[in-house]
């Protein structure tokens, strides 16, 4: 399967570039449904969404592939621990010899309301340990897009390494859910009409979102 879409996607002239989303997370049941891993989620509920299978092991990662449309995708959920993702990251994209413009990585936000979501075409770690590790190993270069997916902040002097590990409240839950197919919906439109179109509308309705979200308890 791996070889035949490989080929399918590099030997095609003229054909569309693939792209490699990689959702970050910590691997077992222990952090299934923590707020550190809602880029796992992501990924799981697009690669749920367009039929790909997540049924293969590949550079450290969990690993599926597919079509959208007529667009290679590459789906990863590396399998090293947060703060050594880039260790998966890093490789998967110079084994598909992919520019970083088209390597998309997901992750937690805490500087953003619970369910609010940003896609960016570059960006820092904003402190974000798996965000450090991909960088590290894109070899300094900050220069790749990422979905940043709120999950709010930690409640009075909880500590935020606490706040990452627990699972979310119900009505935390629901907002992601919502999120979540929220980025569904923006991702295939990246696929479609290219990241700058893209951002550019999605962004300024996660805005009036925003607004409407960061004041409400989680």
């Amino acid at each position: 399967m791996l070889n035949r879409l490989s080929r399918r996607s590099f030997c095609t002239v003229g054909g569309p570039r693939p792209w490699l989303f990689v959702g970050l997370g910590n691997p077992g049941d222990k952090y299934k449904g923590t707020r550190h891993n809602v880029g796992f989620e992501m990924i799981d509920t697009f690669a749920q969404s367009q039929g790909i299978e997540m049924n293969t092991v590949h550079c450290k990662a969990i690993f599926g592939q597919g079509f959208v449309g007529d667009t290679p995708l590459f789906l990863a959920k590396p399998q090293t621990y947060m703060n050594l993702i880039g260790e998966s990251t890093g490789p998967l994209a110079a084994y598909y010899k992919l520019p970083l413009n088209r390597v998309v990585v997901f992750h937690d936000d805490m500087n953003l309301p619970c369910g609010v979501l940003r896609l960016h075409d570059k960006g820092g770690h904003g402190c974000h340990n798996g965000m450090k590790s991909v960088i590290y190993h894109f070899r300094g270069n900050k220069e790749f897009p990422r979905l940043r997916i709120g999950i709010g902040r930690p409640p009075g002097q909880m500590d935020p390494k606490a706040f990452l590990l627990q699972r979310f409240s119900l009505t935390a839950q629901e907002r992601i859910d919502t999120a979540l197919r929220e980025g569904v919906d923006i991702l295939n439109l990246l696929l479609s009409k290219g990241l700058s179109e893209s951002a550019r509308r999605f962004n300024t309705e996660q805005k009036y979102k925003h607004i409407r979200l960061q004041t409400l308890p989680t």
